[in-house]
């Protein structure tokens, strides 16, 4: 591990963690530097564990011996720095004292990902990241087997995604969709149906949908609002919701995949 102490804000070696609460910029940013953020010493932890290689590591001085560990033999230069340099840099308080620049792995083809799996989120157009990260902690707790995501979707490596995913980004397979139909013959050619969970007056009640369940299902989900578009709810085999009460016709949505998945999980 090559420990480098860094004390001056503009210092070059630091650019990688600039302005992080820019999101518009990292959006634009990390993947196309190949890049993603991992931010905490568990999260560092578990995608060094899931294969995924550090680029740097900026780090406060108490954090400095867990990173050692983490990073073992490996040659990435650390930066230390203090509180002061760590939230002049990023624009907030690192208050975990721990952040790495991550290569982001290849991503896989969607037959590749499903191949075996019999449960499958997938998520249209969520434009939070938040929800995006609380997603894929319902699929790694709940029994999915892959996460795909369409090209709009908010980025699952951002880091607001894998700090509330808590890591589960790197434990569950997932893959962004290039071409919606592509994906959908891919899902069907592995012996999927595709369960809609959307508003409809024909919906299934999902206690229904989870009592004749397919041997594979692909639960699609949309964004907040908006919800599923007509293309992704004209590929669907079953439009499906959760029953309701209180007046209240739907969940958040990261609240509604977990329902989804734990009542289809099995």
């Amino acid at each position: 591990m090559d420990l480098q102490h860094v004390t001056d804000l503009a210092d070059p070696r630091l650019d990688d963690y600039r302005d992080l609460t820019d999101t518009a910029l990292r959006a634009v940013r990390e993947p196309a530097d190949g890049l993603y953020i991992a931010e905490t010493s568990k999260v560092i932890a578990r995608a060094v564990a899931a294969g995924h290689e550090p680029r740097s590591v900026l780090v406060s001085s108490r954090r400095a011996d867990e990173v050692r560990r983490i990073v073992g033999e490996r040659p990435v230069p650390v930066f230390v720095v203090s509180d002061e340099v760590a939230e002049g840099v990023t624009g907030y308080p690192v208050h975990r004292g721990a952040l790495a620049a991550m290569h982001r792995p290849p991503l896989r083809p969607v037959a590749d990902v499903v191949h075996g799996a019999r449960l499958v989120l997938v998520l249209e157009d969520l434009g939070d990241h938040t929800n995006v990260g609380a997603a894929f902690r319902a699929a790694a707790g709940l029994g999915a087997d892959a996460v795909l995501v369409s090209p709009r979707c908010a980025d699952p490596l951002y880091r607001r995604s894998v700090r509330v995913s808590m890591g589960t980004v790197f434990q569950v397979p997932w893959t962004r969709i290039d071409d919606w139909d592509a994906a959908v013959s891919a899902l069907r050619a592995g012996g999927f149906e595709i369960a809609a969970l959307a508003l409809s007056d024909s919906a299934v009640d999902l206690r229904d949908y989870a009592a004749r369940r397919p041997d594979r299902v692909a639960l699609l989900l949309g964004a907040e609002g908006d919800g599923l578009s007509r293309t992704a709810l004209e590929s669907a085999d079953a439009v499906v919701t959760i029953p309701m009460s209180g007046g209240v016709d739907s969940l958040n949505v990261a609240a509604a995949a977990a329902v989804g998945l734990w009542a289809l999980a099995r």
